[in-house]
């Protein structure tokens, strides 16, 4: 339904239908504000229905929560609700629990909550103890490193510049100038001297061509260009490289420049394994010595890389905004500050660092979901908005949701013009404030939409310029929202917006306003998404009221630049356009709604990829929740209890009766169910497999139902859940970290001709049932050996603590992209293929060292074999 249609009053209908099953029906909107409305406005008419209706905010304590999600409507944010939902995945009582079953929901601007917000995972971190960054340590250098590089730039862009004015330019002077762009260009492709030369479509051409020339041969000579330069940074896939004349900048020495660079891990292994000279236990420090080596450097790599990105592509005020000492994240789609949202795989922290402000410590996730999988928990989902037609394709093959659409009550008779283009920037904005002059003489209201907090700034300082008021509504003035938007309308109000799309608030109509033409949209830039357009331009012409919209457009425009201005440049080349001349047919826009497909195809590959992914993860989520939920909610665990022994049992028998070894199988079991089982050599033969794993189970069985009898029931029951709740927890904190270690290197295998994808899938597999088998042997070590107290002791027992909020932060990460087949993750160069070590507390007993016990094995060979134990 278009924008000013009635989404919200649409939305009782199907809520009060669902609502009549008594399972509790969810309304998802993007924000506190809307969803506080939406619940009082509409809850009128519930009530008066006779049902009830709750409303979850961001500050509300688990009781009111459990509150509100036991109405038979419940109105919040996405976040919200995938927060509530990790969070009761993580409670150590079935009476902390705050969610009931996901029946039915509809996500108001489905598009904004179910394709744009795709992309970054919700996640639950902890603090990481004595976790060490070196972002500050490493940031002045890198700070010098990209000085060294602007000066470089700066040479040669007036080098350029120089050539370029000339009026007969000879062929090697051409070729000066073209090389000299190349190499500006993949040094700092944002620099603003570059991005002034590239406004001249003559140039920008000249630099395809110069990359052309070097690209041939699978850019053989390539290196030419880059050679010259400290690092290199690749714009469209957010890449950054660390050049040799880059090493020898930050390490003048070669013993500290080695420290920039990888060893060659997969040839240094084969040389330690074929040296005669070494011992097998001196091979295994070797290699123990190098993986320490190489998780080292790639560490360094990694901040450097991170640091580099921070300088070379992330911009303040554009980006991120610096409040109170702290880096916050702008929502590329809303202009909105996305508080506690940070950047993944430390660039948040290499921003900080950047901005010279305190950098925030590592965390370790606990508990994270996409907004995709948590929505498709859902037994029935449905959404609406004003914009989902574009990516109906997109809606049908991830959530099996088919898009329809709804005629306007009225005919929208909104004048759409087309968009005006100019060379650059400058022009452009010259040209904006002259419209915006014209229609306040016409005491036309105005709202001019911006895709970032500097644009905005920007035209509201020329605005002051000239003496006219405005409001100015972005990431920095939120506070003053609801009131910017009610007098937007008024006659001659100039109102600039960052990104107004999703805000939900209807811009009504002064008098007279509607008799001078309505409100008219300025655009400043046009988004990367067609979506963010039409939700600007769907704020003016409501319900058939008149108004008109139109987009200024520069070469120099971030999507104009990287995805579509080649054609059009050459347009305007021939068309000889000069200064302050802009060009304005449909040819052009469409060329430019071309530009927007692109990104919107790629935007989509990444989501479509990014959930590939995590239905890995997903799966086994599903898998240890319910696992979890089976142990907070039943009242004896003691059947799955016996299934582990079962199993374990199995396992045990399995190793020990391979090798023949009757003593250590006996230690084993004594050591795990404090059992004693007197087995000679011979009958261990003689019973065989199963004949062992019989005897071993009967007799563990045993033990255990003497000890229920000895403790009781219902201590036994407490005991049980006590076990399972704490260790799965433990173990699965530990397996996300593993498995977020696996995905960070993942894409290198593309390097070895194999598909990430598949090898992430299976290495995953693996790692889960090691973690399963895990799970169970703690599990079962666990209650065996705590009836080894005293009965007084054992009164004691408490269920476990509950997770202290306070230690725990909540955020919707904003995502490296998953690669693809062929080429590394977003934000990773070739340099980190590595997992992050995990953090030990405490000496580590190598697996060479002799064991403990003193009985003189190795400690591989001896206690190395058991699992560690969860709790002791």
């Amino acid at each position: 339904m278009a924008t000013g249609e009635g989404k919200t009053l649409v939305a009782t209908l199907p809520l009060y239908l669902n609502a009549l099953a008594g399972k509790g029906v969810h309304l998802i909107t993007v924000n506190d504000y809307l969803a506080k409305r939406d619940s009082e406005w509409m809850g009128q008419v519930f009530k008066y229905l006779g049902l009830t209706v709750g409303v979850i905010l961001n500050d509300m304590d688990p009781n009111k929560r459990r509150e509100m999600y036991n109405c038979d409507i419940t109105y919040g944010t996405n976040n919200e609700f995938g927060f509530d939902y990790l969070r009761d995945n993580m409670v150590v009582d079935k009476d902390f629990l705050v969610q009931r079953e996901h029946y039915y929901a509809i996500v108001d601007e489905v598009d904004s909550v179910l394709i744009d917000e795709a992309r970054t995972p919700l996640i639950i971190s902890g603090p990481v103890e004595a976790a060490k960054h070196k972002y500050d340590e490493l940031n002045p250098r890198i700070k010098r490193l990209v000085e060294a590089q602007k000066n470089l730039v700066n040479k040669m862009t007036a080098e350029a510049e120089t050539i370029l004015a000339k009026e007969n330019i000879s062929d090697e002077d051409m070729a000066k100038a073209g090389m000299a762009l190349l190499r500006s260009y993949h040094a700092l492709p944002k620099h603003n001297k570059l991005q002034k030369l590239l406004s001249d479509p003559g140039n920008k051409k000249l630099l395809l061509a110069t990359e052309a020339e070097y690209m041939r041969d699978k850019s053989k000579n390539m290196h030419i260009v880059d050679d010259e330069l400290y690092f290199l940074i690749e714009e469209k896939s957010h890449v950054t490289d660390l050049t040799e004349k880059g090493r020898e900048f930050l390490a003048p020495s070669q013993e500290e420049r080695d420290f920039f660079t990888l060893p060659d891990f997969g040839s240094e292994i084969v040389s330690i394994d074929n040296n005669p000279d070494l011992s097998a236990e001196e091979k295994e420090l070797k290699k123990d010595e190098l993986s320490k080596n190489y998780a080292e450097r790639s560490d360094v790599l990694h901040t450097v890389q991170q640091l580099l990105k921070a300088y070379g592509l992330y911009d303040k005020d554009v980006d991120y905004v610096v409040q109170d000492g702290k880096v916050m994240i702008v929502d590329e789609f809303t202009g909105r500050i996305l508080s506690g949202r940070r950047y993944s795989e430390g660039l948040h922290q290499a921003i900080e660092a950047k901005e010279n402000v305190h950098v925030e410590k590592d965390t370790q996730t606990l508990a994270t979901i996409t907004l995709q999988n948590y929505f498709r928990l859902y037994k029935k989902l449905a959404g609406m908005t004003g914009t989902a037609e574009t990516e109906a394709a997109e809606f049908f093959d991830i959530y099996k949701l088919d898009v329809n659409v709804i005629p306007t009550n009225k005919e929208c008779i909104r004048n759409d013009m087309n968009d005006f283009i100019y060379k650059t920037k400058r022009e452009k904005y010259n040209a904006v404030i002259d419209e915006i002059v014209e229609m306040r003489n016409q005491r036309r209201p105005v709202l001019v939409g911006t895709t970032t907090v500097e644009v905005s700034e920007t035209i509201s300082r020329l605005l002051k310029r000239k003496n006219i008021p405005h409001e100015v509504l972005n990431a920095k003035q939120h506070a003053r929202e609801a009131q910017i938007v009610e007098n937007a309308g008024l006659p001659g109000a100039i109102t600039i917006a960052t990104n107004m799309a999703g805000r939900g608030t209807d811009i009504k109509l002064g008098p007279g306003v509607a008799e001078a033409g309505g409100l008219h949209i300025i655009g400043t830039e046009r988004h990367e998404s067609r979506r963010i357009d039409r939700q600007l331009r769907g704020r003016a012409g409501r319900q058939g009221d008149p108004g008109a919209s139109k987009f200024y457009l520069s070469l120099e425009d971030e999507l104009m630049r990287l995805f579509g201005s080649e054609r059009i440049a050459n347009v305007m080349q021939r068309l000889g356009i000069e200064e302050g001349e802009a060009i304005e047919h449909k040819m052009i826009t469409n060329s430019v709604e071309r530009a927007q497909k692109k990104v919107e195809e790629n935007n989509f590959a990444i989501r479509k990829r990014l959930l590939e992914y995590d239905n890995v993860m997903n799966q086994q989520r599903e898998v240890i929740y319910s696992k979890r939920r089976q142990a907070l909610m039943g009242e004896r665990l003691k059947d799955e209890i016996f299934e582990m022994v079962d199993k374990s049992v199995e396992n045990t028998v399995n190793k020990y009766y391979e090798e023949g070894d009757v003593d250590g199988l006996i230690e084993e079991i004594q050591r795990t169910y404090l059992v004693r089982i007197n087995v000679t050599p011979e009958e261990f033969q003689k019973l065989g497999e199963s004949g062992l794993k019989e005897l071993i189970i009967n007799e563990a069985k045993a033990y255990y139902n003497r000890k229920e009898e000895k403790y009781g029931t219902e201590l036994m029951g407490k005991i049980e859940r006590f076990a399972t709740l704490s260790i799965i927890d433990e173990k699965w904190k530990e397996h996300l970290r593993e498995m977020d270690d696996l995905k960070e290197g993942i894409n290198f295998r593309a390097y070895g001709q194999k598909d990430p994808l598949l090898e992430y899938k299976s290495d995953g597999f693996k790692l889960f049932v090691e973690m399963l088998d895990s799970l169970s042997d703690n599990i079962i070590k666990f209650i065996f050996k705590f009836t080894s107290q005293a009965p007084e002791e054992a009164q004691n027992v408490r269920t476990p603590t509950q997770v202290n909020p306070s230690r725990l932060r909540t955020y919707h990460e904003s995502s490296a992209g998953m690669g693809y087949v062929g080429g590394p993750q977003e934000g990773q160069g070739q340099d980190q293929n590595v997992k992050q070590q995990p953090v030990h507390v405490g000496d580590k007993i190598g697996r060479n060292d002799p064991c403990y016990c003193g009985s003189g094995k190795k400690f591989k060979n001896c206690h190395g074999r058991q699992s560690k134990e969860a709790i002791k």
